[in-house]
């Protein structure tokens, strides 16, 4: 693992055009026209682009893409949690490719997708399922957890006014990812269970090498 996470820094190094610029822009943008597309003309006309294997198996490969554009809410009462969750996510992703820049948060979040959809086909064909996606929720937590990683001092307020740090706010979701993933166990849904921790993968890929440093270090302090 610390060689994957040393080559993605090597390969961003050596690629300094790699990349989408802007890329959050870009899909906050297109999460935004779907989202009117939803309001004006209802759910069934945007359904085409989520990810549906039974329909990618009829030649609607777009379906591999555009998925990503899905937001999870299609209804004017859900308006102001589309505005919450796109700007917190745009926030993040902008801090992120700052940080990092563009060729490595792009394929940081790139990879999280494709794997996504690696998985999603292995787990169609060999279980027989309809597999079906609509958003990138995964990746997004992903790049929450990236962002915790880095700034785990950083303050949120929660409920508009109870502040609390980032780190802590990532612990929590990610007892809510374990219940999640163990839930879709129970119910043998085995995709609901594999798609989370695949599109996680890279959060490890990228963090490896911080997060064994860490471990090393409290063993020591013990």
């Amino acid at each position: 693992m610390r060689k994957l996470n040393a080559a993605v820094d090597r390969f961003a190094y050596n690629h300094p055009r790699f990349g989408i610029p802007n890329l959050m822009r870009i899909i906050v943008a297109g999460n935004v026209l779907v989202y009117l597309l939803a309001i004006f003309a209802g759910y069934g006309p945007i359904s085409f682009l989520a990810f549906n294997w039974s329909a990618i198996t009829q030649g609607e490969l777009w379906r591999l893409v555009t998925f990503i554009f899905m937001p999870g809410y299609y209804s004017t009462g859900d308006v102001l949690w589309l505005a919450l969750f796109l700007y917190f996510y745009y926030m993040i992703g902008t801090v992120l490719e700052r940080e990092w820049g563009t060729p490595k948060f792009s394929l940081y979040y790139l990879s999280g997708v494709v794997l996504t959809v690696i998985v999603a086909i292995l787990t169609a064909l060999i279980s027989g399922q309809n597999v079906m996606i609509s958003g990138t929720g995964y990746v997004n937590l992903s790049m929450f957890f990236a962002f915790a990683m880095l700034y785990p001092e950083t303050q949120f307020l929660v409920f508009f006014i109870i502040p609390v740090k980032v780190k802590w706010l990532a612990w929590i979701d990610a007892a809510f990812f374990a219940l999640s993933v163990l839930s879709s166990l129970v119910r043998l849904d085995f995709a609901g269970a594999l798609l989370p921790v695949v599109a996680l993968l890279n959060f490890f890929v990228f963090f490896w090498t911080n997060i064994s440093d860490e471990i090393s270090y409290r063993r020591g302090r013990s």
